[in-house]
């Protein structure tokens, strides 16, 4: 098959959907390789790189998507994207189309195929492919909301770590989820005193093992998250249903009783975010204020780490990339994991959560290719 890698067009990202590494995997499957000149450089991949692992450079991404089978991507299609689409292609990317009406019209007037990264599973029920930037997007949250907390960023001027003699701040985290946890584990690293709010009892006892005794965990009630976002300096947004819109956990009307200059760094933006005040923000504008509470919702929080991210995903995604190249869409019929990513087929919607988001009718994949 052939594979194409365009270069990624979306503000301030500079990831990429395979590296040179994956690529010579590809290749060594039998599969053509195709990428845009420059779609690695934002993570350190110059074109002569995937030259030497066996790819081809083309001009632009026109010639990426006339020339290739399936596509390759790390964020959802643009609107020219959706355009170059045909019922011809595959496309293996994140999609997140449960709060985003606009691209999934577009991808189903395209006609293709088109697989999301964050509806894979695993024999644990997991989401292996979400995980790697769940972990990424966790660790910077806390990173980017400690610079937030400075007087100068719009924060109460607060120190994460405090000093000795001077407390820390109260981080509170809204799932204990991979996001979650790894927000945890940094806040925590960094000497903030830190609340976990999570509604699954067996995730709590793991958390409270994980940590010894170094966070608090709370049973996610409304009281309980009333009686925290009082207390807390920082609340970080990292609750996920799979396929499906995030749900508010932080009315407008909290704001109000939120200290003023705090912070709130919303990880499930992708998901049309967890705070009923949240709207998508870039790296090149990452915050906005209202009701003195600082907001911090960037889209594409693991896009500041291009190197790391990429390699990541690469990491966990390439396994079903090839099984996609080496089988096409038959993959899915011998991966019932890899199967619950596909969200689109055929200009219908093959996953129930996203259809029930958008209020779309759900067609039973397998029944599509009949």
């Amino acid at each position: 098959m052939r594979v194409g890698v365009p270069r990624e067009i979306k503000a301030d990202e500079y990831r990429v959907g395979l590296t040179p590494t994956a690529v010579r995997e590809y290749v060594s499957h039998g599969h053509e390789v195709i990428v845009e000149t420059g779609a690695g450089a934002g993570a350190g991949y110059p074109d002569d790189a995937y030259t030497r692992a066996g790819a081809k450079i083309v001009p632009d991404a026109e010639a990426v998507f006339a020339g290739a089978k399936m596509i390759v991507k790390v964020k959802e299609p643009q609107a020219v994207e959706w355009a170059r689409l045909t019922p011809d292609h595959i496309l293996f990317t994140y999609l997140h189309l449960a709060p985003d009406p606009a691209q999934t019209e577009g991808l189903l007037a395209s006609g293709c195929a088109a697989i999301a990264y964050e509806t894979v599973t695993d024999a644990q029920g997991g989401l292996p492919l979400l995980a790697p930037m769940s972990e990424v997007a966790g660790r910077i949250a806390v990173f980017s909301a400690g610079e937030t907390l400075l007087k100068h960023n719009g924060g109460m001027g607060l120190l994460l770590s405090g000093v000795p003699g001077v407390p820390p701040a109260r981080v509170l985290v809204l799932g204990g989820g991979v996001v979650g946890m790894n927000a945890a584990r940094m806040a925590a690293g960094l000497g903030a005193e830190v609340v976990i709010v999570e509604r699954s009892i067996p995730r709590m006892r793991e958390l409270d093992n994980m940590f010894q005794g170094r966070i608090l965990t709370r049973y996610s009630t409304k009281d309980a998250v009333e009686e925290e976002i009082v207390k807390s300096d920082v609340v970080v947004g990292a609750v996920l249903t799979a396929g499906a819109s995030a749900p508010k956990m932080i009315s407008k009307a909290d704001l109000k009783r939120m200290k003023p200059g705090s912070v709130l760094v919303d990880v499930s933006i992708d998901q049309g975010g967890c705070f009923e005040t949240s709207k998508p923000t870039t790296h090149a504008n990452p915050t906005y204020t209202v009701d003195g509470v600082v907001h911090y919702c960037v889209a594409n929080m693991p896009g500041a780490a291009p190197r790391t991210s990429s390699e990541a995903l690469v990491h966990a995604t390439l396994p079903f990339g090839l099984a996609l190249a080496d089988d096409g869409l038959d993959a899915l019929k011998k991966n019932k994991h890899l199967a619950k990513g596909l969200n689109v087929l055929k200009g219908q919607l093959t996953h129930p959560a996203v259809a029930e988001a958008l209020g779309k009718d759900f067609v039973d994949p397998y029944g599509a290719w009949k």
